[in-house]
């Protein structure tokens, strides 16, 4: 890794060694500074890469790991009031996450996007639409590619995902377009309160100068609040054509109103997909005429792109019965989207609720013709849908995708969208989409789907 100085004389404890602590880590060293981890994990768990110049002490935080420091860095896993943060504020040390040592490195101008839903999907359309006008650039942040590595790689720009937790420890971020995509209740066990949630999210957007640009949805009343705070200028999305600057959605076309005029863009073969992609595609599309990209290049990236994993797509057919995969679905806002528009349906959700009201899944019932429930939340969504549509526990993902199958009608859809994060059974969401697209494909392999929607050889 090429080396600077922007962190010399400093001595950084890193809190948490995964991805985005190791990208900090070394993003640190390379500039100069003397870097020490601490991490929960045993040492012999630990997978140790890397320079060895890097100080790790693993077995959990404690109080002498402060010793020396001038500088916290803290994973996005590691909750606020977490000990290790709590005698670091008390000894008055700056505590930045990894996007903040990012947007201190970063030399490039870049669009950042953040809300509850939908983020990964228009980062990455960004990045694509960037591409596709002959910039050298890259989605990273939240999507896996930290932003501080991705400074020091050789880009002209940006398009970087930033969560609530990363907003909640930064200062410094200053996007030429930030983007607010939407605003529903989610991670209150790490925040406290919604209001807490929104305030973190706005600060997407707090660096920004009157001549820089925020994106805003316009059909979202509680991000939309949020998004008339910016101190830049405003451009809407949303469905329905635009009544001022911005993107609007119309029977699968983009319609964008410029300084210029009106002008379509078309979707392609993606005018099919979702509503919810549709709307992400709109709000990308917002953002990267805003950045200064030409409609075509904004248009070629739309028609183009390909599905994220985990996000909507079909995994499995048997007989007429689709199997659905939308394991990114981890609060009720985003479940809600995935079923919007569909009949038929038997969903599987459950998992973390993360101090989320469920409640409102119920509005759901209609096109549901049963639900499986799994994992902790497993109770609590057995009683939003009691006296609405079947339910059905399972005690795996495999014994509910099977239990989803029997219950299934000729033509339904098995739709994974917990609504819950996944940590109670899976690794992570990939996980759990991994493992209902496995158990979908071995049920069905060979099998077709009866009248009954009940599978057999």
């Amino acid at each position: 890794m090429k080396g600077g100085d922007a962190f010399a004389g400093q001595r950084a404890l890193v809190v948490g060694y995964g991805i985005s602590g190791r990208a900090a880590a070394e993003v640190l060293l390379a500039e100069g500074a003397q870097v020490r981890v601490s991490e929960a994990r045993r040492s012999e768990d630990l997978e140790i890469s890397g320079d060895p110049r890097i100080e790790l002490i693993g077995g959990g935080h404690r109080p002498e790991h402060l010793d020396g420091v001038t500088l916290v860095l803290v994973s996005p896993g590691v909750p606020y009031g977490a000990p290790i943060l709590t005698w670091a504020r008390e000894r008055g040390l700056p505590i930045w996450g990894e996007v903040e040592l990012g947007a201190r490195l970063c030399r490039v101008p870049y669009v950042a996007v953040t809300g509850t839903n939908g983020k990964t999907t228009t980062v990455e359309l960004v990045a694509k639409m960037m591409q596709a006008a002959g910039l050298s650039s890259r989605a990273c942040g939240n999507v896996g590619f930290p932003f501080s590595l991705a400074t020091r790689g050789p880009f002209e720009a940006l398009a970087v995902e930033v969560s609530s937790f990363q907003l909640a420890l930064q200062e410094s971020l200053r996007p030429r377009v930030s983007v607010l995509l939407n605003l529903a209740p989610d991670h209150l066990d790490w925040h406290g309160s919604l209001a807490a949630y929104g305030a973190a999210k706005s600060r997407i957007y707090a660096g920004q100068l009157p001549a820089e640009v925020h994106v805003g949805n316009r059909d979202d009343a509680a991000a939309a609040a949020v998004s008339r705070q910016a101190p830049c200028s405003v451009h809407w999305f949303g469905m329905g054509r635009p009544t001022s600057i911005g993107v609007g959605l119309i029977e699968g076309r983009l319609v964008a109103r410029t300084a210029a005029g009106d002008l379509e863009i078309s979707l392609g073969s993606n005018a099919l997909q979702s509503r919810a992609f549709r709307l992400d595609a709109a709000a990308a599309a917002a953002a990267a005429l805003a950045f200064g990209l030409e409609p075509a290049a904004v248009g070629s990236a739309v028609e183009s792109f390909e599905s994220l994993p985990h996000r909507g797509a079909v995994v499995a057919v048997a007989g007429s019965v689709q199997f659905v995969d939308d394991s990114k679905a981890t609060n009720p806002h985003a479940a809600l989207a995935s079923l919007d528009g569909r009949t038929g349906t038997v969903l599987i959700a459950g998992g973390l609720s993360k101090g989320v009201d469920l409640s409102p899944l119920a509005a759901a019932a209609p096109g549901l013709v049963a639900v499986v429930v799994i994992g902790e939340a497993a109770p609590q969504l057995a009683a939003v849908f009691k006296g609405l549509v079947p339910v059905s526990t399972a005690s795996s993902i495999e014994e509910a995708v099977a239990a989803a199958v029997r219950l299934s009608p000729p033509d339904g859809t098995v739709l994974l969208a917990p609504a819950c994060a996944s940590q109670d059974m899976f690794r992570d969401y990939r996980e759990r989409g991994e493992r209902f697209a496995a158990a979908a494909r071995a049920l069905t392999d060979g099998a077709s789907i009866g009248r009954s929607g009940r599978a057999h050889a």
